[in-house]
């Protein structure tokens, strides 16, 4: 029993290491080399005036190529609001159900997209989430697509100050193709044809026919652009940043503060996607899945402001006098929702596609998890209800290992008079001490370990639940009941204000006020885990006792940080288990010490007698 205690302190204290590593160390330091990064690679970079040249997947140059795309309006002009540079330029609306935006006849970029469907807050009347913005904004972040001539071309191509033409009274939206125009004076016609689906997804088809005397070389290429350092969540379990699945160089993550101290990233790669994505939200262009391409991550300095870029380059063609030249591609510009997502991946055949979703190591049991949960959830209309259903079927799932457990913990039980008789007759002698519990254990068909492989299973599933409450957009603002208004956020509520009867907020109070934000949920879940501890007899060691006793407190803070789903998650999972465990030790025969546990520990100790 000695030995199966241990296992479980080992357990929980490893466990307890891993989420008051990532809580107190592990976000601070992240943030910390963020902005020690940028200062330095903004000191090394200042004397960089150019950004650097393209580059195909072989290294060779590619002069006009894809580079670090600069800004659209003059320099005067880079300090203005977000409303203010949309005015500068002429455009056309995006207008569909899920996208509100508009396109700029200025570079013909795709930079002004709003998400209709999401908010800032759970208050429905706060603004839409912004995705994309212009140069010149605060935030920039677009894309942009079109040609690049070859070395030594000398060819009159639309950049990022072209001036296009669209139709009068034009719109984008699902039922209605936006076309704009180019006319370079050199025997070149420029026509780029924007459509775009009911959600995310723009098609973007770019034309150049030659009315010249002589064949023009170019070269297709497409880019997401964004000037500034964002801000970012900062857990090592989520990816932020440079994203893309490159042919076998497979998937590709890079994060913002890694591409500071890197050159561009190169790869060959035949369709794919790249681009950049947030936590929620992602921009990522996409070539023909037939066709090769030269991508790359880089970033560098344009004036003061670092920029990220991803890009891809794909073969030039010759456009003969007479003859026409023509490059698809594709943009898509959203929230990451997973049907959406994998729909896209099915619908255009897109390479893994749904990788741009940071499902983690787990995958082969993150997304199925999310899958059956999502199922529920359409059926009762409520993520935490389906999350409370799919921790019953888990149980359910494991009930046979759970139950082998469970009762080899109950048959050591059984044996505690004489596992302690062993204790006292080899006091002096651990090595019989521990053959005589190890035959003792034979003869009795005890495993020792047994009772952790549940604990041991649960983890890879814990986190898994925990990945899907972080990542998936599904669960961001979703309701539970009562207080909880988004599970993928903490309980708001705090054990220090009363829960909101005392009209004072906590987490105003400098360097503790973080601390002090303990939920109500988070309680719950500290006395189900108390209680769960409590089924079994108090361990002998005192410094056992005291680790057992102080854990579910360690918890309860630790877990008050965390999404209200996943605590509510552990809450239900203890519940169930201490009823679980109650049921397999009544059968066996075992007396339930719950209660005689739970009045011991508010029982004074009678002081010693002298």
């Amino acid at each position: 029993m000695t030995d199966n205690r241990n296992m479980f302190i080992a357990i929980g204290l490893s466990l307890a290491i891993l989420i008051g590593w990532q809580y107190f160390y592990g976000m601070p330091q992240a943030e910390k080399q963020r902005q020690i990064a940028a200062q330095q690679q903004a000191a090394q970079l200042a004397a960089q005036s150019q950004a650097p040249a393209a580059t195909t997947a072989d290294g060779a140059a590619v002069p006009g190529g894809p580079a670090l795309a600069p800004n659209a309006l003059p320099a005067a002009a880079r300090t203005v609001t977000r409303a203010q540079a949309l005015a500068a330029s002429p455009r056309v609306a995006i207008d569909t159900p899920r996208v509100k935006g508009s396109i700029s006849l200025r570079g013909g970029r795709v930079d002004d997209v709003s998400l209709a469907d999401y908010h800032e807050t759970v208050d429905p009347k706060s603004p839409i989430i912004v995705l994309l913005s212009p140069s010149g904004s605060p935030e920039p972040f677009y894309a942009e697509f079109g040609w690049t001539s070859g070395a030594g071309a000398q060819v009159a191509l639309p950049g990022p100050d072209t001036m296009w033409t669209a139709p009068a009274g034009a719109s984008l939206s699902p039922a209605s193709p936006l076309t704009i125009s180019y006319d370079n004076g050199q025997g070149l016609r420029f026509k780029r044809t924007f459509t775009i689906d009911d959600h995310y997804m723009f098609t973007v088809k770019d034309e150049v026919e030659n009315t010249g005397t002589a064949p023009a070389t170019l070269y297709p290429y497409a880019l997401v652009s964004r000037h500034g350092m964002p801000h970012t969540q900062g857990f090592y379990i989520l990816h932020e940043g440079m994203i893309g699945v490159l042919g076998d160089s497979g998937l590709q993550e890079v994060t913002y503060a890694k591409m500071d101290d890197a050159k561009p990233l190169t790869f060959k790669a035949t369709g794919g996607w790249l681009g950049i994505t947030d936590k929620y939200w992602a921009a990522t262009v996409i070539p023909d899945q037939k066709t090769a391409v030269d991508a790359k991550f880089s970033s560098g300095l344009q004036g003061n402001t670092r920029t990220f870029q991803s890009d891809f380059l794909a073969a030039p063609q010759t456009i003969a006098p007479g003859a026409t030249g023509a490059s698809q591609s594709r943009l898509f510009a959203g929230a990451k929702e997973v049907a959406v997502v994998d729909g896209y991946e099915k619908t255009y055949g897109i390479d893994r596609f749904d990788l741009l979703i940071d499902w983690g190591w787990f995958y082969f049991i993150t997304k199925p998890l999310f899958l059956v949960i999502d199922w529920i959830y359409k059926l009762v209309g409520n993520f935490g209800v389906a999350i409370l259903i799919v921790t019953v079927l888990l149980k359910g799932l494991f009930f046979p290992l759970a139950n082998k457990s469970y009762a080899s913990m109950a048959k050591m039980k059984a044996v505690q008079p004489e596992m302690a008789a062993i204790r006292e007759r080899y006091a002096d002698d651990k090595v019989k001490q521990q053959q005589a519990t190890m035959e003792l254990y034979k003869t009795q068909k005890i495993n020792p370990v047994a009772g952790c492989l549940p604990i041991v299973i649960q983890i890879p599933v814990f986190f898994a639940l925990y990945k899907v409450l972080f990542v998936t957009i599904e669960m961001r603002h979703a309701p539970f009941f009562g207080w909880i208004h988004d599970l993928s956020a903490p309980d708001p509520t705090t054990v220090f204000n009363l829960f909101g009867l005392i009209p004072w907020d906590p987490s105003s109070v400098p360097v503790l006020g973080a601390y002090l934000m303990l939920g109500a949920w988070p309680l719950i879940m500290g006395v189900t885990m108390w209680v769960q501890m409590k089924l079994n007899p108090a361990p002998p060691d005192p410094t056992q006792q005291m680790i057992f006793n102080y854990m579910p407190i360690i918890f309860t803070f630790m877990l008050a940080h965390f999404a209200a789903g996943l605590v509510i998650y552990w809450a239900w999972n203890n519940t169930l288990s201490v009823l679980q465990q109650a049921a397999i030790m009544r059968r066996h025969g075992v007396k339930i010490e719950l209660w005689d546990n739970i009045r011991g520990a508010f029982k004074k100790k009678a002081p010693a007698k002298g």
